[in-house]
């Protein structure tokens, strides 16, 4: 049994909660910064590794940072219930930023995929430890903080994630046309230290303390499953056929951990992610709708760019710009949505309902629509996102038991990335599929090589096969409508207990 308690100041001041503000967004940067400017250059750093294989094995980069960032999600939300956040907060960013520095020093392919799987182990907990941190942030402000008033710097989230979408692709282009990509990963030195200093500096968060033991079974299970997940979506279809000995033999091993693992959460003393959270309706929503949102943006962010490039002939600088729109409005939304004045199940349904015209308004893309119009379109996209963010971080945090609240919160973040997976993985074969139907014998890497009738058939087939991917994100955002119109806009709804402490008084000693 351990049971932690540190004494701290219960409060902040004004200087010191706004630096703690800076140092949750300069995390929430780097963490999308990362990921997308390492994506922009990965084909110059595999050939510059390994000029033979290096493109062969480059999958292999990107499913080890994968599987780093997601396996250990649940054992920090944990480990934040029994030690505070403050301290797994400044260890994922220690082990980021160490990894980042081998990374650069990578000599070949094999060494980059083992660094990355380390960073991914890191980068796994940069946002689902700052979304913890934040929600325990609000809680110290000064002045305190209203149930349902936002999650701490959660209300600027759109800010940042507009900002990494949009300048992500652009940074890792020009540090890999200048043959200086080692620097994508140097870069995270200086942030990273930076965002330690601040952590140490003012980072005080409350919380009651958690008794209890760490279980180590049930996250390997939990780590094992989502592992399945993901190289079953990443190589289902394109690595491997469906029905190959290896897809099967990973979903067979997929449903079996997941059955050990739920077997594990019923009888374990310390429950790595405790089946009693499932029985409050507002965690259990907000894990759904979480889900289905990270079904719809993959879908929406991949399979738009792969249209502009493939169908329209577009740059893969220039399309990069087209997220220009969709960060704008997130951004908007994200600055604009606490001072609405809007209730939680208003934002979120409206939201949702939003981003669901937007992606029925993909449904209807053609070879020749206007680029203009899909400008417009992703920015009525943005707006809808931008109201979702950080509402289910507030709807957790006002809702989970005290004692659970890590392991709730980062389970949202858990359930983002696998409903991201298997969008990627559904959406890329229904893709494939229809366009096999109206195309037999064409491959979609080539259509953009092709010319003359060949071509207007190739593309009419494609922009007509990812007018359906749209459409079916679209009925995933719906779903979302729905289960964001059962909300309850209480502070604690009838039968469940109100998670997070409203004051540093009922909050207990702080840690």
């Amino acid at each position: 049994m351990l049971s932690i308690v540190v004494t701290m100041p219960a409060t902040l001041t004004k200087t010191q909660y706004r630096i703690a503000v800076l140092v949750c967004l300069f995390t929430i940067i780097l963490a999308i910064l990362d990921q997308n400017v390492v994506s922009a250059a990965l084909v110059r750093i595999a050939s510059d590794l390994d000029p033979v294989h290096g493109l062969d094995q480059m999958p292999w980069v990107v499913t080890a940072f994968s599987l780093g960032a997601t396996v250990a999600v649940p054992l920090y939300g944990r480990l934040c219930d029994l030690y505070g956040p403050r301290r797994v907060f400044i260890s994922v960013v220690a082990v980021f930023v160490g990894s980042s520095m081998l990374c650069g020093l990578s000599q070949s392919i094999l060494q980059l995929v083992l660094f990355r799987a380390l960073q991914g182990l890191g980068a796994g907990g940069l946002i689902s430890v700052t979304m913890i941190a934040a929600a325990y942030l609000a809680m110290v402000r000064p002045g305190g903080r209203k149930p349902g008033a936002g999650a701490g710097p959660s209300g600027l989230a759109g800010v940042v994630f507009g900002v990494g979408l949009t300048v992500g692709p652009p940074v890792g282009g020009f540090f890999a046309d200048h043959g200086i990509w080692r620097w994508i990963f140097y870069v995270n030195l200086p942030l990273g230290v930076l965002i330690l200093i601040g952590a140490l500096a003012v980072f005080r968060f409350p919380r009651k303390p958690a008794a209890g033991s760490i279980d180590f079974w049930g996250a390997a299970l939990a780590g094992t499953f989502a592992g399945c997940v993901l190289l079953v979506a990443d190589w289902g279809g394109q690595e491997y056929a469906w029905t190959s000995p290896v897809i099967i033999a990973l979903a067979v091993a997929g449903a079996v951990t997941l059955a050990l693992f739920l077997w594990r959460q019923v009888t374990a003393e310390s429950p790595i992610m405790p089946l009693s959270l499932f029985r409050i309706r507002s965690v259990r929503s907000s894990y759904l709708i979480q889900t289905l949102q990270g079904i719809a943006l993959v879908g929406v962010v991949i399979y738009m760019l792969m249209y502009l490039q493939v169908a329209r002939n577009v740059s893969a600088t220039s399309t990069g710009l087209f997220l220009v729109f969709l960060a704008a409005g997130i951004t908007a939304t994200g600055l604009a949505g606490p001072r609405l004045g809007l209730s939680l199940r208003t934002a979120m349904v409206a939201g949702t309902a939003t981003a669901t015209v937007a992606l029925a308004s993909f449904a209807f893309i053609g070879p020749a629509t206007s680029l203009w119009l899909i400008r417009g379109e992703l920015t009525l996209l943005g707006l809808g996102f931008g109201l979702l963010l950080g509402r289910l971080i507030t709807l957790v945090q006002d809702t989970a038991p005290p004692q659970q609240l890590g392991v709730a919160l980062a389970g949202l973040r858990f359930y983002q990335v696998l409903g991201g997976a298997i969008g990627a993985a559904a959406f890329g074969s229904v893709l494939r599929r229809l366009f096999a139907r109206d195309e037999p014998g064409v491959e979609l890497t080539a259509v953009k090589t092709l010319t003359g009738s060949a071509r207007d058939s190739a593309v009419s087939a494609f922009t007509s096969s990812v007018g359906v991917v749209f459409a079916i994100a679209a009925g995933f955002m719906a779903l979302a409508v729905v289960f964001a119109s059962r909300l309850r806009d209480v502070d604690a709804p009838p039968g469940e207990e109100a998670a997070v402490p409203r004051s540093p008084e009922q909050a207990g000693r702080p840690a």
